[in-house]
């Protein structure tokens, strides 16, 4: 009897972590577990964001309020399963291993995401609104657990580490066009005409940024004609220096995809032929 419990068990455990980890999915997509947590989480932060409404009436607010101990209750439970289900995982067997996987970034942030507003609640007597805001703030960070349930931001992810020196390569570039305009300005307009805005280096970067980033405020802007056209030349670098991120993330996007759709038809071929891509390699290795 005891030994079939613990096999039920062992089974639940296996078809939730199939379930609930995209990475162990079989086929692509988002699992129904998944879906409802990300449904979740998106009603959570228009709930926020309706809480921050003056105007809404008493019953709304307590409405709301009822809703938000509901959803903190499920995302409790949730990180409960999480950590239990997380033996599946060799890495986090045992209670080293979930001692280990309580310290990951998933982990942190779906702790983050109840427990402190948890706290709170059930320590609500003498605390102020404004802290309780504060606290939801906090909300932000169930946004992880879209990026956790949804396969596709995996991508996003591997593509952001594939092209991680070429991006840092393109922010170093506009950091330095940065200071150099705020420099040029700032000798040209600041000390060239005595203008307060360009009065130093620090005043003539909140330009420099907006000029580069083509947001253009308009609040600061050159005035002498040498000024106007050292403007119109960063205005123009600001162009390609905007894009080339944009370039570069694409093309890590690209090539990440095409990798996977490389390595998913290499696995049916694999299937088809009746063997996985790592039989060949272990029987070599017999």
């Amino acid at each position: 009897m005891v030994a079939h419990v613990t096999v039920t068990q062992h089974g639940l455990r296996a078809k939730l972590y199939h379930e609930m980890e995209p990475k162990a999915r079989d086929h692509p997509g988002v699992s129904p577990i998944n879906a409802f947590i990300v449904g979740l989480v998106l009603l959570s932060l228009v709930a926020l964001a309706i809480e921050t409404e003056p105007s809404i009436s008493d019953t709304w607010r307590r409405g709301l309020f009822l809703f938000n101990i509901v959803i903190i209750a499920i995302f409790a439970f949730e990180y409960l399963v999480r950590l239990w289900i997380a033996g599946e995982d060799p890495r986090y067997r045992g209670v080293t291993g979930r001692i280990r996987y309580v310290f990951t970034p998933y982990a942190i942030a779906d702790l983050i995401a109840f427990l402190p507003e948890m706290l709170f609640l059930i320590h609500a007597q003498g605390n102020s609104e404004q802290t309780l805001m504060m606290l939801r703030v906090l909300r932000l960070f169930r946004l992880v657990k879209i990026a956790r349930c949804v396969p596709a931001f995996d991508i996003l992810g591997a593509a952001m580490r594939r092209a991680g020196s070429q991006l840092l390569t393109t922010l170093a570039v506009a950091l330095a066009l940065v200071y150099i305009s705020a420099v040029a300005l700032y000798f040209i307009e600041g000390i060239g005409q005595g203008r307060e805005e360009f009065g130093s280096i620090p005043r003539a970067v909140w330009w420099a940024i907006a000029t580069l980033t083509t947001v253009g405020y308009g609040d600061v802007y050159p005035v002498t004609t040498l000024g106007r056209v050292a403007a119109s030349v960063i205005a123009l670098a600001g162009i390609g220096v905007v894009a080339l991120p944009a370039g570069v993330f694409a093309s890590a996007f690209s090539d990440e995809l095409r990798e996977r759709e490389q390595e998913k038809a290499a696995r049916k071929a694999a299937t088809g032929l009746g063997h996985a891509p790592g039989d060949e390699r272990a029987t070599a290795r017999d």
